[in-house]
């Protein structure tokens, strides 16, 4: 083999080693994103069944009931628009109560409940999550009538 096709073979090489170390880093991020929807998005059918997202709001009034066994809990998220139902066995965080700002990761079964592995609250009386907030602004605009 002549030393231009020596350099050829290596650059070559090279570019598909490349090639392959950045597929297999791109493959890994994107199994490892997890998205935000709102209830309001899920009802319009934007948010994928049995996937791990994340969805947030505020926890509705009167809808958190606790099992017997005290670790599994249903309750309701809502962006003042549309609700979810959602289930999460496990401890909840100390500061997660009804008309507070929550964000819950899970998955969404394909009878419309979501069904929580992680429950995040709020860590103060004024904070609320970006991703809720903003969830919750955009189903309000929704709401409001054009003037005439």
């Amino acid at each position: 083999m002549k030393p231009r096709h020596k350099k050829i073979s290596l650059i070559a090489l090279a570019v598909l080693g490349l090639s392959a170390v950045t597929l297999l880093i791109l493959n890994t991020f994107s199994s490892n994103i997890v998205f935000f929807h709102s209830p309001t998005d899920i009802k319009a059918g934007k948010a994928p069944v049995n996937q791990t997202f994340r969805l947030g709001g505020m926890v509705k009034a009167d809808s958190v009931k606790h099992n017997k066994d005290g670790l599994l809990v249903n309750f309701t998220v809502t962006d003042t628009v549309k609700d979810i139902n959602v289930t999460y066995k496990g401890i909840l965080p100390d500061l997660f109560r009804e008309g507070q700002g929550v964000v819950v990761q899970g998955k969404l079964q394909t009878t419309g409940l979501f069904k929580a592995d992680q429950v995040l609250a709020k860590h103060d009386e004024n904070y609320m999550p970006p991703e809720a907030k903003a969830a919750m602004d955009q189903a309000a605009k929704t709401l409001q009538l054009p003037k005439n």
